[in-house]
């Protein structure tokens, strides 16, 4: 066969194959890695075995199957849900309560925005009360859906044992049609992220039963050990674009859908929601990770301010990190049944003004967390809502000073049957017990 200058024969057999083709193929694989992945597989020391550039094995294999053991909410508990809801719309002489695809529509009907994603045309759950025998109520589910996509509707997961579906033609109005055959006549309350609902609807969601708390404690245990994986691994010299990169891949190997970290070094971490850059990590920085992922819906937000073994941190620095912990411990002793948002936020923000750094404390202590990384109940100044059994709830107090430092610790807690505040990462140990040992 005539063979051209420059070109490869496309005809070579396996047997052909060997020796020193085989050690130019590779060769020419490995040169294009750095072009499809970055240069972070290449400078990353301890990343891979063997301290080359070629992957010879998955760097966060032991994070693997942390969380395969658990289950997504059963459907009796869903059931349950919309038992309660069409009790408390019924209490409250409402006719219904309707939610697009989101965190109530997945709460209460296993409609989330991976199922069914928004768009101009609403499909929308529609919970309704419903009187029978011995004066029981029990919820009525419909689901409006634009009638093109009745089909693929009537497709989603709904746990319940007879869902009406209600289309609507695109020349009507799908809210006209709603109301029109569903007969609702009273109160109607839309779902919390399209104001006004009843307290007592927001409530549902709030106070987590025992399987969500379960789910909850794997996704933050499984993003804790995630940080932790990836601080073993980091170098001095490393970019926080490459440990964010890091970080992704970790969080992804430890089962959680939807990964992400906000990845900060030296004086960037004085920027609390700051967005990342390719800062490079010194001898004397601080490096800041705010991660979270997803467990069958359920999310998780755990930060952590840390040091490398190498790292000379500044005295000054320590003493700042430290006083955030014992904020945060504080804290966590005032959070508990009965007690009031407020108090607990000035609990951490009163312990931060006597070591004279209260001012550099520049947002709430926490949120709510569920189906949604930001939810109620908010640990702010000025929020009178008293925490109850069931609540989930971040404790995060930090100190920002722009242009040195930015020291931020974030643990989940919830209220145990007990009343008392319990971390969500408990079981793998918890607060953080220095910037070397997160």
């Amino acid at each position: 066969m005539e063979k051209r200058v420059g070109q490869t024969p496309t005809n070579l057999t396996t047997a052909q194959l060997t020796g020193p083709r085989i050690a130019f193929l590779l060769l020419a694989c490995i040169a294009w890695i750095p072009l499809i992945f970055g240069t972070s597989l290449f400078h990353v020391s301890g990343l891979f075995k063997g301290g080359g550039a070629f992957p010879l094995s998955n760097p966060f294999s032991d994070l693997a199957n942390h969380c395969e053991s658990s289950q997504p909410i059963t459907a009796a508990e869903f059931h349950e849900r919309q038992r309660r809801l069409a009790s408390t719309l019924h209490h409250l002489n409402a006719s219904a309560f309707i939610a697009e695809p989101g965190a109530s529509a997945h709460y209460f009907g296993n409609i989330s925005t991976t199922t069914w994603k928004l768009s101009e045309r609403p499909l929308l759950l529609v919970i309704t009360p419903v009187l029978v025998n011995d004066n029981q109520i029990e919820a009525k589910v419909a689901i409006l859906t634009p009638q093109f996509e009745a089909t693929r509707a009537k497709m989603l997961p709904i746990p319940h044992d007879s869902v009406e579906y209600i289309e609507w033609p695109e020349e009507r109005n799908p809210y006209e049609v709603a109301i029109s055959a569903l007969t609702i006549e009273d109160k109607v309350y839309l779902d919390e992220s399209a104001p006004p609902s009843a307290p007592e609807i927001q409530e549902l969601r709030q106070r987590k039963s025992d399987a969500e708390i379960e789910l909850l404690k794997c996704a933050n245990e499984a993003t804790l050990l995630a940080i932790r994986a990836v601080h073993k691994k980091m170098t001095i010299g490393m970019k926080e674009s490459e440990a964010r990169r890091m970080m992704s891949m970790a969080l992804k190997v430890a089962g959680l859908d939807n990964g992400g970290c906000l990845t900060l070094f030296g004086e960037n971490a004085a920027l609390p929601h700051g967005s990342g850059s390719d800062r490079v990590l010194g001898q004397s920085d601080f490096a800041l990770f705010d991660c979270g992922g997803s467990l069958h819906g359920y999310v998780s937000d755990v930060t952590r301010t840390v040091a490398l073994p190498k790292t000379k941190v500044p005295s000054e620095h320590q003493a700042i990190w430290s006083d955030v912990l014992s904020a945060q411990t504080v804290a966590a002793r005032v959070a508990k049944a009965g007690a009031i948002a407020q108090d607990i936020d000035a609990s951490a923000r009163s312990f931060l003004n006597l070591t004279g750094r209260g001012a550099y404390f520049t947002h709430r202590l926490g949120h709510g967390i569920g189906l949604e990384g930001h939810e109620e109940p908010y640990i702010r100044g000025g929020s009178l809502d008293v925490i109850k059994i069931g609540h989930t709830f971040s404790n995060e107090p930090g100190i920002y000073i722009e242009g040195k430092v930015g020291v931020r610790l974030e643990d989940c807690f919830y209220i145990n049957s007990d009343g008392q505040s319990i971390f969500l990462t408990e079981g793998i140990g918890g607060q953080a017990l220095s910037p070397w040992d997160p």
